[in-house]
């Protein structure tokens, strides 16, 4: 006050207190964040920092998209091409008149110093496009990328805070354990199995993909990677049919537009292990005998892919998914369809997991199986584990009832 500096009508503080937010075009600096992820991260990754930043943008700009610009192009132009480091040089005319008009209409970073403002775009985020509301996981996975995005502006000097709220209630509570409601029982999983299996185009193996996830617990992304030399199967003449699966790859299907190599899968390492690092699950003898039956029929070869696409090639998700809700729809009755039940392919490796809690192998060893942490495993799998359960009972009946009182007169 005594140099006559002037103060921000939006923050209070005095003009030299402010960050460099006001020189800094939000849309500049969400292009810049993307690269700087986009170098260090998965395909699945970038693809969600894509999305969160678009609806962000969509959020925060000033006006309403010119009557020529469809809504949906606009989200289009966002999520497939500005922030995607690797299409971004490529986009049409059309698309970069888009992006243009975003640009000019999107506001200085010091838009999120205001905290009305923060609320307003943290609940737009919450919603859909017709009104109901995001999924709470969602909605955290935005939070998250929000938050790094705050963290990479605080580090660069256009931020002297993260403006985004903490603490309890910042962020929607949702639920990592599984819904016993999804597991799939033995007579389910036999029903739904031999229907593939008699499916007429590639039955034979999309039955062995999905009795492996049954019997096994690898991930979708974990399978299609497997190769036959990592099936270690014992002899026809042994006593002991127990055979071995040797994961150490991952290959999720996140689009060409998001790799590195423009093919549709990443090649990866095993999720939260080093890029080397492998794991070995048991493969039980009804296991055995079935992939067994499956590589001779198939004639694979040991480099081959375990389970092969129509070509020879990677089996495709859609493949994948398309099979299994046929499925549900031709076995399951109406009501059963309709329920949770079997409704992911995933379910099938959180059946395996928790038959394999229940059967009493021990959650550090089923953790080791399933390539998870023993708390996260806990925490996922607990009110699913009902193995214990009538011994359970029988040790509280065991500890007795309340003592009769008699009755005063």
């Amino acid at each position: 006050m005594r140099k006559g500096e002037p103060f921000s009508l939006t923050t209070g503080l005095p003009i030299s207190y402010a960050s460099a937010a006001g020189e800094r075009n939000w849309y500049d600096f969400a292009v810049q964040f993307t690269d700087a992820q986009w170098v260090r991260t998965s395909g699945n990754n970038r693809k969600n920092v894509a999305k969160a930043l678009m609806a962000t943008t969509v959020a925060l700009l000033k006006s309403s998209p010119p009557s020529h610009f469809a809504p949906v192009d606009v989200r289009t132009a966002l999520r497939e091409f500005a922030f995607n480091t690797g299409r971004r040089e490529s986009t049409e005319a059309e698309i970069g008149a888009i992006l243009a008009w975003v640009r000019r209409n999107s506001p200085a970073m010091s838009v999120w110093e205001d905290a009305r403002t923060v609320e307003r775009v943290l609940g737009t985020l919450a919603k859909r496009l017709d009104g109901s509301a995001t999924a709470a996981s969602s909605v955290k996975r935005t939070r998250r990328i929000l938050n790094v995005a705050m963290e990479y502006a605080i580090k660069h000097d256009v931020l002297k805070s993260n403006p985004l709220p903490k603490g309890r209630g910042a962020s929607p509570k949702s639920s990592a354990a599984v819904d016993k409601r999804a597991l799939v029982g033995k007579v389910h999983a036999a029903h739904l199995l031999a229907w593939v299996r008699r499916r007429p185009r590639g039955g034979p193996r999309l039955h062995a993909f999905f009795a492996t996830m049954y019997y096994a617990a690898p991930r979708p992304e974990e399978a299609v990677a497997m190769r036959v030399v990592d099936v270690r199967l014992p002899a026809v003449e042994d006593s002991d049919q127990w055979g071995e699966l040797l994961i150490h790859t991952a290959q999720p299907e996140v689009g060409k537009h998001w790799t590195d190599t423009g093919e549709i899968h990443e090649k990866r390492g095993l999720k939260g292990r080093a890029e080397d690092d492998m794991r070995v699950v048991p493969c039980r003898p009804a296991l055995t005998r079935l992939l067994r039956e499956h590589i001779a029929a198939e004639k694979l070869k040991p480099g081959e892919f375990l389970f092969q696409g129509e070509g020879g090639g990677m089996l495709a998700g859609s493949v994948i998914r398309r099979a299994w809700a046929t499925a549900r729809k031709q076995v399951l009755p109406p009501e059963e369809f309709a329920s949770p039940l079997g409704k992911r392919v995933y379910d099938l490796r959180h059946t395996c997991l928790t038959n394999w809690l229940n059967d009493g192998v021990p959650p550090a060893q089923v953790a080791d199986w399933a390539g998870n942490s023993v708390p996260v495993l806990l925490a996922v799998y607990a009110r699913c584990v009902t193995g214990q359960l009538a011994d359970l009972k029988r040790r509280i009946e065991d500890g007795g009832e309340l003592p009769e009182v008699p009755e005063v007169g």
